[in-house]
């Protein structure tokens, strides 16, 4: 996950059988170890993005490896989220916790000590997987210690965890690298997750109970792999191709995996048909609005992330920012992501439904033009004040569409979809991080080459008010209002 992404929409379902009636005697020590899982991958993304300047001055990592080393993360992760979620569901929800903190524990240790930028790249992929096997667990083991009446107030405590954390991610990051303690540089970015991850670990295993879902006997491992293969394949041209000019079979590839990706459904509905279980319920891929709201998400998020990126290496590489003068520099668009997502949520999304979206998306636009009116005048001259009010401005559009946009999209489907759906979104989520990345990343560079920081940062900016009014186009078609964020 990152750190601004909503949290997703609960299933309205009873709570599973293996749940104490009264709930489990220290099932609030039992959110905390989620919880502490939750903080180590949600920081891992800003914390990344601040330290990638770094990264590559010391490993003389090329702008596609650097895109491979921030994006390689969240591609991982998208692959493995719908998977991950089904272990759980039939190996046990807390021994897929375990095995999945312990992974992104060591990987964080083995990232925190790449001599290399393949090698970096190799373990970042590896964090990915691992976070793809301990974040699903999450909601389905609170579900399993709460009993419903405190499972509001259980999932309630996420809004805080996730707000912090955008906020507080670029300062830690920024922090850590300038720390350089004991010479170790951007390395500590990675080193710090060790005594959060250890003590998760030591938590999971003393207090988690353990839960699956009854009635899943199989895997479906030709679907995994079908999946893997088509995100593989659309999204590596897309990063490799800027720096190979480009070959035919870069196109062939992204083929491919839109080839791919329509062989998976038909052998989704095919296990489907024959009683099997599948990795996704194909019911929902037919329904306009849900695939229309997937399609919104995609697109906001590979905007929204490729910018995030852009953004960094703008103030570090262009400005000469130091790092924690640059993660300083982008609290007002976290602070305003934050205050934006409480204001939606909880006010706007009730009131305004799918307009809230909308309003969000325009103050995000507006935020960006006066963005790239302050660059346009200042150049490379722009200072933290004059950065701020914009950014200040874009944040809060971005907090408005992030808190309501999964429930919305939910709302398109049926009770007993929601489970499939929301992990679907949370993958597409994910994948639209890794998109965004790979083509912004490339937008940004390949106009660097050629016309310098500010040309590349405002031909950027344009991309992004395109996919916004995409963006826009596509919520259209969504629900008006959303999904009722209850459990019973």
């Amino acid at each position: 996950m990152t750190p601004t992404e909503a949290l997703p929409a609960q299933p309205r379902a009873a709570a599973p059988a293996d749940a104490p009636a009264a709930g489990h005697p220290k099932r609030w020590l039992i959110l905390f170890v989620v919880l502490a899982v939750e903080c180590m991958d949600l920081l891992d993304g800003t914390i990344v993005n601040v330290a990638a300047p770094s990264i590559s001055a010391e490993l003389h990592a090329s702008s596609t490896a650097l895109q491979w080393i921030v994006g390689g993360y969240a591609l991982a992760l998208a692959v493995g989220l719908v998977l991950g979620g089904r272990l759980g569901d039939l190996y046990g929800r807390r021994r897929l916790f375990i095995a999945g903190t312990v992974g992104f524990t060591l990987c964080s240790l083995l990232c925190g000590i790449a001599p290399s930028t393949g090698v970096l790249i190799a373990f970042r992929l590896l964090q990915g997987a691992s976070a793809a096997m301990m974040i699903p667990q999450g909601f389905g083991i609170i579900r399993s210690a709460f009993p419903t009446d405190e499972l509001p107030k259980a999932f309630g405590l996420f809004g805080p965890v996730i707000g912090m954390s955008a906020v507080l991610g670029p300062i830690i990051g920024g922090a850590l690298v300038d720390a350089d303690l004991l010479g170790t540089g951007w390395r500590l970015i990675f080193l710090v997750n060790l005594p959060l991850g250890i003590a998760a670990v030591a938590g999971a295993v003393a207090l988690l109970p353990e839960s699956t879902t009854p009635g899943v006997s199989r895997l479906d491992g030709v679907g995994a792999v079908l999946v893997a293969a088509a995100v593989g394949l659309l999204v590596y041209p897309l990063i490799q191709g800027r720096e190979l000019d480009w070959p035919a079979w870069t196109f062939a590839m992204m083929a491919a995996g839109g080839l791919l990706f329509v062989l998976f459904g038909v052998h989704e509905r095919t296990r489907e048909r024959a009683g099997r279980d599948p990795l996704v319920t194909t019911s929902i891929l037919v329904k306009r609005a849900y695939v229309s709201g997937a399609f919104v998400l995609l697109t906001f998020f590979a905007g929204m992330m490729g910018l995030m990126l852009v953004l960094t290496l703008y103030l570090q590489l262009g400005l000469h920012y130091s790092a924690i003068h640059a993660g300083l520099s982008l609290v007002p668009q976290s602070l305003g992501m934050a205050i934006g997502a409480g204001v939606g949520g909880a006010l706007l999304a009730p009131r305004l439904g799918r307009h809230t979206l909308h309003l969000g998306l325009l103050l995000m636009a507006a935020g960006l033009l006066a963005l790239l009116a302050v660059v346009n005048h200042n150049g490379l001259e722009v200072t933290t004040l004059q950065l701020a009010g914009p950014q200040l401005i874009a944040g809060l559009g971005i907090g408005l569409v992030v808190a309501p946009l999964f429930s919305l999209v939910l709302a398109a489907v049926d009770d007993e979809e929601v489970g499939s759906a929301s992990g679907v979104l949370n993958a597409t989520q994910q994948l639209g991080a890794a998109i965004g990345i790979a083509v912004i990343g490339t937008v940004f560079f390949t106009v660097l080459g050629n016309d310098g920081f500010t040309a590349a940062f405002e031909r950027v900016v344009h991309w992004v008010l395109g996919m916004i009014a995409v963006a826009a186009l596509l919520a259209l078609l969504l629900p008006m209002k959303p999904r009722e964020e209850e459990v019973h």
